[in-house]
């Protein structure tokens, strides 16, 4: 099986995603042993966001490093963990909330596909850039 860098990348979904982990210098993290929990924003998502977002952010890896760690938590957490939760801490340091009651919600991001395997966490795919308050 793949780390979640590899995963993400193998994918094809998450091209803007992966830019922007190694714009942040993350890939190394995302590499390692982890478990991780990442939400991961599809290209469609990022495309959601305001025209320029992602290459101001791209030049800005204080503030995207801050964005990008506000999708992963600590640990393997399944979806049916998830489900069983009304928040989780980031390792940004801030605290996501999770609505399971139609479908899963991660504050205003609807995960699309659930429990993606890596051998150092789980990817949960979401339709929408987390942004951190």
């Amino acid at each position: 099986m793949a780390n979640i860098i590899d995963t993400a990348t193998n994918n094809g979904s998450f091209t803007t995603l992966v830019a922007a982990i190694q714009a942040a210098g993350l890939v190394d993290t995302l590499q390692g042993a982890g478990p991780f929990t990442v939400f991961a924003p599809t290209d469609e998502a990022f495309n959601k966001l305001p025209a320029g977002t992602v290459d101001a952010l791209l030049k800005d890896t204080a503030k995207l490093k801050k964005i990008l760690t506000y999708h992963v938590v600590s640990g393997k957490v399944l979806a049916a963990d998830v489900v069983k939760l009304k928040t989780a801490t980031t390792v940004e340091g801030s605290d996501i909330k999770i609505d399971a009651s139609n479908g899963v919600k991660i504050n205003d991001a609807t995960v699309s596909t659930a429990d993606v395997a890596a051998d150092n966490g789980v990817i949960h795919v979401i339709d929408t850039v987390l942004i951190p308050a």
